[in-house]
């Protein structure tokens, strides 16, 4: 490893960082992270702090779980690769397919298709839908529906689908036939809706006037995160996803979960779509899937809609994959990770956690009336909206983000930026002191800004 002033001064001299300018990397130094331990990270200055970030949403178990990382290891000695394309398969995929397929069981999943992350396990949803309708004999089901402020990654078919303008505006013309609802934001939306009730019924009559308009006929799937994440932690009407299912259903649409952050625990129930008591069509995932020790995700179908492909003449082929779908040291990450995940019971601390870090935000809410919006409440998933006016809702400039941001780091908490609002997503396995602790970080933040 080369030393320090090294590191600092090669960042991004030589490196694109994800999701931000190339210039800002140039001119305002990263922290660097060097070491990590259960639910904490430490930087390249020695400076420890409780990661409320969870990596990226995805660092379900901590930094420590060496049950995984010996998983790792051995897989590597014994096979540390060999392609899972038609002809060939290795036993680790084929445990972790049975692991995976058992985990999600009561939400109706029948089969799984690997892939190396979420953006790869959207889009191979959204190929797998227009393929299913065409197995079916409506070819003409093309066109896919889903939410603002919903984040669906960053490939073309999900960058189609994403709600939010960020990660579209620079790479249009994007896939045409996409069309989006309002997003269930009580804090914002088109009809000034504050009751989550009614904003849901709106949004589901706009869901209906939307399909007349299109033709049922020209549809192929409707996509939704069951909390959306990295939108602001927008969390629905209990009703809200159970409307969203009938209509599909009365119109012949699938209804893909988009479960990449919501999946294994996060929401306080293994996935999210259960949480709200929905059987999802198929189901994307990830992150949490092997808690961030290796890049793999998957593809889930209802036994339903395997049945449509297994039984198909040379229309159901899957002519789709990645070169690394069904990795075999990706998949003994994964029966070590699901084994892990139950085990420790997850989603039980993540649900008591979760409500503690909501409950401490909406008291730090009373305190500071910048703060427009708190919402969670369903397992790890916290987002904490800033504005500089509350009539308007004006949102809070970034300087002064960016000021709460860091003070916050000092303080002894890493935690998110997503335009105005604060996003937290610890690991599962975070401690009552630990949630203290960003409590009292972010305490000291606001009241630096």
């Amino acid at each position: 490893m080369k030393d320090d002033n090294f590191l600092r001064a090669n960042n991004a001299r030589h490196m694109f960082h994800p999701m931000g300018h190339p210039g800002d990397a140039l001119a305002h130094a990263p922290t660097i992270i060097t070491k990590a331990e259960n639910s904490s990270i430490t930087d390249i200055d020695g400076h420890q702090t409780v990661d409320a970030v969870g990596g990226l949403w995805c660092v379900n178990l901590g930094y420590s779980n060496n049950v995984v990382k010996e998983a790792i290891a051995k897989q590597l000695y014994d096979l540390p690769y060999y392609s899972a394309f038609a002809g060939t398969s290795n036993p680790a995929a084929i445990e972790a397919s049975y692991a995976v397929r058992e985990f999600f069981e009561d939400d109706g999943i029948g089969r799984v298709f690997f892939t190396s992350g979420g953006s790869d396990s959207v889009e191979t949803c959204l190929r797998l839908a227009r393929q299913y309708h065409r197995i079916k004999g409506e070819p003409g089901r093309t066109k896919f529906l889903s939410l603002k402020k919903g984040y669906h990654g960053t490939h073309f078919g999900g960058a189609s689908v994403n709600g939010n303008n960020r990660f579209r505006v620079n790479y249009e013309p994007l896939m045409p036939g996409c069309f989006h609802l309002p997003a269930p934001y009580t804090y914002r939306n088109p009809y000034g809706e504050t009751d989550p009730v009614f904003l849901a019924q709106n949004i589901a009559a706009a869901m209906e006037d939307e399909i007349l308009f299109q033709g049922a006929g020209s549809i192929a799937a409707f996509i939704m995160e069951p909390i959306q994440g990295a939108g602001g932690v927008i969390v629905p009407d209990a009703s809200f996803m159970s409307l969203m299912r009938e209509i599909c259903d009365r119109h012949g649409i699938l209804l893909i979960a988009d479960e990449v952050i919501t999946g294994f625990g996060r929401t306080g129930d293994w996935s999210g779509s259960r949480h709200w008591g929905v059987k999802p069509d198929m189901m994307c995932t990830a992150k949490g899937i092997t808690s961030g020790y290796f890049p793999v995700g998957a593809a889930l179908l209802s036994e339903e809609v395997a049945q449509v492909f297994e039984t198909a003449d040379e229309t159901g082929a899957i002519y789709h994959g990645y070169t690394y779908s069904a990795h075999p040291v990706g998949a003994a990450a994964v029966t070590a990770c699901l084994s892990e995940t139950l085990r420790l019971d997850t989603r039980t601390n993540a649900a008591a956690r979760g409500t503690q870090l909501y409950e401490g935000m909406l008291k730090l809410a009373e305190k500071y009336d910048f703060i427009g919006d708190v919402r969670g409440g369903h397992g790890l998933m916290t987002g904490v909206e800033l504005v500089s006016e509350t009539i308007n809702k004006t949102p809070m400039d970034m300087e002064t983000m960016k000021r709460v941001h860091k003070t916050a780091y000092d303080n002894g908490a890493m935690v998110r930026l997503g335009g105005n609002n604060i996003l937290m997503s610890p690991p599962l396995i975070i401690t009552e002191a630990e949630v203290d602790q960003v409590i009292s970080a972010l305490d000291k933040g606001f009241a630096e800004a």
